[in-house]
């Protein structure tokens, strides 16, 4: 994702698809069927598309022939969606791409006109207050389905524990929500202020979890996830610093012996058109 306060690596991104697909709430794609239009081409806007992954693992779940339009802010990341495209639809139908490079926080409403569906993926959390205020207002306008997938909750639990756990945690999360230039981050409060702005304006939504489960299998995006957990809670809390280390040492070698299991907490949501 990539929004004014920060940017995902490729190398991150390609390194979490696969988690990401295995999270994503199945059911909601069962919803989104239902709104979609079964005489001709689907429009659907990908806010946010970073490699396009979301593209790759929705595509091929809907039939006939599918328009992506594809938004990020960062012209690097843009290459990637075209190169490596869904291809065809789960029935044959193709499936076709656009690149549009925006921010996807100050987009127009007309830029969405004759969408069938919006998605994003991994966004919410980085959003400020005013970001998302904006967002929502704009995916409400076409009158079509908004799946967001993948928002975290704060919640994080390492197996097995460690007492430190719970400091870093914290301190993760007070990072989260940090205040910067643009303004306060919404971090794990992201999901909930995004169902109250959409609910406002007269809009269901359905809410259903999507967690990462990181076992030996997935050691390395264990092993990256943590790294930057604990330089963010450091970051935010200086006074880690001085049992960072020790910290950090075990739990790397407990990921690499395939001994360290990561479960970490994310909402998908589904807003649907009245």
């Amino acid at each position: 994702m990539t929004t004014g306060q920060a940017r995902a690596s490729a190398e991150w991104l390609r390194l979490r698809e696969p988690a990401d697909a295995a999270a994503r709430a199945p059911e909601l794609v069962d919803e989104v069927r239902a709104y979609l239009p079964t005489d001709g081409g689907a429009a659907i806007h990908d806010l946010g598309c970073g490699t396009g992954s979301m593209a790759r693992w929705l595509a091929v779940q809907l039939s006939g022939p599918q328009h992506w339009v594809m938004y990020d802010r960062d012209a690097e990341l843009l290459t990637l969606p075209a190169a490596d495209q869904p291809g065809e639809s789960c029935d044959g139908a193709p499936v076709t791409v656009e690149i549009r490079r925006r921010d996807i926080t100050r987009l127009k409403a007309d830029e969405l006109a004759g969408a069938a569906l919006i998605t994003a993926s991994a966004l919410l959390d980085m959003m400020t207050v005013e970001e998302l205020r904006r967002f929502v207002a704009t995916c409400a306008g076409p009158g079509c389905p908004v799946l967001i997938a993948l928002s975290v909750t704060g919640r994080v639990e390492l197996t097995p524990s460690d007492p430190f756990d719970l400091r870093v945690t914290e301190a993760f999360n007070a990072h989260q929500r940090r205040t910067t230039s643009a303004g306060l981050l919404l971090g794990p409060d992201a999901v909930g202020a995004a169902v109250d702005g959409f609910s406002r304006l007269g809009l269901d939504v359905l809410v259903r979890p999507s967690p990462w489960r990181l076992g030996p299998d997935q050691a390395a995006l264990a092993a990256e996830w943590f790294t930057g957990w604990l330089a963010a809670a450091c970051e935010q809390r200086p006074e880690l610093r001085a049992e960072a280390p020790s910290y950090a040492k075990r739990r790397l070698a407990e990921a690499a012996a395939g001994r360290l299991s990561v479960t970490v907490d994310h909402l998908d949501l589904l807003v649907r058109p009245s």
